[in-house]
């Protein structure tokens, strides 16, 4: 009943989820890729891997480790890279995790034929694709969907997702960031690539932080949007002459209204946070408002339970107390529905459909920034198969 998967990628978002993939009980034998072999030497050591990699298990080529018999592979390379990567493997038969977004690219109509691919590819091939969102696994994700299955929100009236990221953030810095990419063998092949060009296409182009939260909840995708965006006063060569901020409102297929914003110069700590509001019930800032009251809420009642054989797998690899792992804690539960749903043959809950959702309203947010706010279409490719 367990699976076969390899990880491709073991940068620093890579090696944050090495561990809890190999320690997973339905995973019984782990691959490691990456383009330096002196990496994937190094994480061969790792206490977690032992017992489950075989040294023919060691890649150094995507197109090899495609080509092996694996089950499944969770993709944590470049951005740009995520959506070729991921195609290519599920067109060998591989299932495939893909870290976020589903792909970074500064031409919208681009992401967009990218979103159809992964589409087609999941249908024509019958493998499983999930995006690893790590919005849709924090506590306050969890809570709100229990809440939404019961029926205490009443009907959606209104939604707001946030993500607050500043490009200079102690925290974060995203201009070190992005030199880091462009300094490795694959960020010098993209700059080339780009012969010269932007390699920004706006901060609605990475818009799942924000989206995520709202659309996977209230299960609803967006018709309609209209934004505006806000470009830098001096010029900055992150931004590429484009908006460091764009703010979008969005009209719902369940009918509700949904305003997000994506803030790259901003004087806040980083945040990944979304409110939502129902016709009997509300969540925001932690708590849960009804009509009479609001009441604080912990991370512990908030969170889903792990199963417990799961929960004691990952506690045995983990350096703390605390093994659920970065962005809120997610990171245990995306290892978890990954395995979990390619084991048992289910449909991801942050499958293709979902993703491209959370993607090409983005998209078209930053189109609509780009024209003064006009009103446009969301392109949506439906639901998955029943």
């Amino acid at each position: 009943m367990g699976i076969s998967l390899g990880l491709v990628g073991l940068g620093s978002f890579g090696a944050a989820f090495v561990d809890l993939f190999a320690a997973h009980p339905l995973v019984d034998r782990m691959a490691l890729c990456d383009r330096e072999p002196d990496r994937v030497a190094e994480f061969a050591k790792r206490p977690a891997l032992q017992g489950k990699l075989r040294t023919a298990d060691l890649y150094t080529s995507f197109e090899d480790i495609c080509r092996s018999d694996l089950d499944a592979l969770a993709i944590i390379t470049q951005p740009w890279l995520h959506a070729p990567q991921a195609v290519q493997a599920m067109q060998h038969g591989k299932h495939v995790y893909s870290a976020v977004p589903i792909v970074s690219l500064p031409d919208g109509d681009e992401i967009l034929e990218w979103c159809n691919r992964l589409v087609e590819t999941v249908q024509q091939t019958g493998q499983h694709y999930m995006l690893g969102e790590t919005t849709c696994y924090r506590p306050q994700t969890m809570y709100c969907r229990r809440q939404a299955a019961a029926g205490a929100f009443g009907n959606f009236v209104y939604a707001e997702g946030e993500y607050l990221h500043d490009v200079d953030s102690p925290s974060s810095n995203l201009r070190e960031v992005q030199r880091r990419r462009l300094a490795s063998q694959a960020g010098r092949e993209w700059a080339a690539q780009m012969s010269g060009g932007g390699h920004y296409g706006g901060p609605m182009h990475y818009p799942t932080h924000s989206t995520g939260g709202p659309i996977f909840v209230m299960g609803a995708h967006a018709l309609k949007v209209s934004a505006w965006g806000y470009q830098p006063p001096t010029p900055d060569e992150y931004f590429h002459g484009e908006f460091s901020n764009e703010t979008a409102l969005f009209y719902m297929s369940n009918g509700a209204t949904m305003r997000i914003c994506e803030f790259r110069q901003v004087g806040h700590v980083n945040s990944e946070i979304f409110r939502l509001f129902g016709t009997d019930g509300t969540f925001r800032e932690n708590s849960w408002v009804d009509k009479e009251k609001s009441t604080p809420l912990t991370v512990a009642e908030m969170r889903d339970p792990l199963p417990a054989e799961v929960a004691a797998a990952f506690q045995s690899v983990s350096k703390t107390s605390d093994f659920y792992g970065g962005h809120g804690g997610s990171h245990a539960y995306l290892a978890h529905e990954f395995v979990d749903a390619v084991a048992h043959g289910r449909t991801p809950a942050i499958n293709v459909w979902e993703a491209v959702r959370y993607m090409a309203a983005g998209v078209m947010a930053h189109k609509s920034a780009l024209r003064d706010g006009e009103l446009l279409a969301v392109p949506d490719w439906g639901d998955p198969p029943a």
